[in-house]
């Protein structure tokens, strides 16, 4: 999937900006969600105008998507496209006009969640671009690799019960719930690798401590903050 190059209203929209926005991607447990909080206090201890975003956080479509899960009736397309109603609703009403104000906005996950998980479900590639491709392009995206049994290892560590579509269970790629879970997983991280090149990504070692990789974070941060030109 390549949204590296940017339509005309995304350019213009670049334009207006006076912000960043700093993306963490990876599969569920990588890492990612701990290294952009930390780097969220990082910058706040700079007295710079921090806002985060998560995947899947819209008040206005929560209840909706839950329900929906609950009944186990979404379809893929279905799926898609609450989610893409989620990420529309906090673009318009946080993403966009938080940079507008000059925010550094940190996104756990952002469009290129939706595009491994959508296309792992079965949707159309160029549907789903076309679906966002009102989204500005980040100016970091760190990508955290990790092997799918470290990741699947630190999820399951307390958790009695994986959820339906979180173990890919409508995919019916296992009967058994956490043999799925580590096949959806698996094409999960094969999205993402296919988008490192193509979109720029920052891979990050996220098998590594957490102190290094966190300094690996900082250090890309660094050259965006002002006054590092």
């Amino acid at each position: 999937m390549n949204s590296n190059s940017l339509s005309s209203s995304q350019r213009s929209e670049k334009l207006q900006v006076k912000g960043k926005l700093i993306v963490v991607e990876g599969i569920d447990g990588s890492g990612k969600s701990t290294q952009i909080r930390l780097l969220g206090k990082w910058l706040k201890s700079k007295l710079l105008p921090v806002f985060m975003t998560e995947w899947n956080s819209s008040e206005m479509v929560k209840e909706i998507t839950s329900k929906g899960k609950k009944k186990g009736r979404l379809t893929p397309t279905t799926f898609s496209l609450l989610h893409a109603t989620d990420f529309a609703d906090r673009y318009e009403r946080n993403i966009f006009p938080l940079m507008r104000a000059g925010y550094i906005v940190l996104a756990d996950r952002y469009i290129y969640t939706a595009y491994a998980r959508d296309i792992v479900r079965g949707c159309s590639p160029k549907w789903v671009c076309k679906v966002y491709d009102f989204a500005i392009k980040p100016d970091v995206v760190f990508y955290f690799r990790v092997p799918v049994d470290v990741a699947v290892e630190r999820i399951l560590v307390g958790r009695p019960k994986l959820k339906y579509y979180e173990a890919g269970m409508d995919l019916n790629l296992s009967n058994d719930q956490y043999d799925s879970y580590r096949i959806f997983q698996s094409r999960i991280i094969e999205q993402y690798e296919s988008m490192v090149k193509s979109d720029g990504f920052i891979v990050i070692d996220g098998a590594s401590g957490i102190e290094k990789q966190q300094q690996a974070v900082r250090n890309t941060i660094m050259k965006l903050l002002p006054g590092s030109s």
